[in-house]
């Protein structure tokens, strides 16, 4: 069988990704890295059942706000991680530093029976609702090329600010628009 099989023993978890893990976005690297260890397989594309927004926050990183009934339908992709897969992308969504937090959310397709309830990463609380008023109130149903003009790597910010220190300055600013 080929390698992206995984055994059933271990307990996967569905990740539904809407930013830079997916196909052809900068830290998809991590995800080919977990799809080569079979730590990580690709399910498909999906939409999010309720409407969402999909915000851009500093250096064009993208932020999915726990605010049901706003925003669009999101469409991302669908991962199943093993747990070792999930510490990773735990990891570098900076869980344990207050940058995202895993929680649940509902997704919708043509080949889904049934909706499923998976995991996304959502902006952390202690920022969500500025990041949207700084955001005028206005999302993206995807995180495409076009909204990604203009990232930077993790490696390429300045280094003697944190990633909440790089919030903080980007609520703080005005909209340049």
């Amino acid at each position: 069988m080929g390698h992206e099989t995984m055994t059933q023993t271990t307990k996967t978890t569905l990740v539904f990704t809407y930013g830079t893990l997916k196909r052809g976005f900068s830290n998809h690297v991590l995800m080919q890295d977990l799809i080569r260890s079979g730590d990580a397989s690709f399910k498909g594309v999906y939409q999010t059942l309720e409407k969402f927004p999909l915000v851009c926050g500093p250096y064009k990183v993208p932020f999915l706000l726990n605010k049901p009934g706003s925003g669009h339908h999101v469409t991302g992709e669908l991962y199943s991680v093993s747990p070792k897969g999930l510490s990773r992308l735990d990891e570098l969504e900076g869980i344990s530093r207050g940058h995202y937090v895993r929680q649940q959310i509902r997704i919708g397709g043509e080949d889904l029976v049934e909706t499923e309830v998976v995991e996304a990463y959502y902006a952390h609380k202690s920022y969500e609702e500025e990041l949207w008023e700084r955001n005028r109130k206005r999302s993206f149903g995807a995180y495409t090329e076009n909204e990604a003009i203009g990232y930077v790597k993790r490696k390429d910010r300045p280094q003697h600010l944190s990633f909440l220190d790089h919030i903080r300055i980007f609520v703080s600013s005005s909209p340049c628009d």
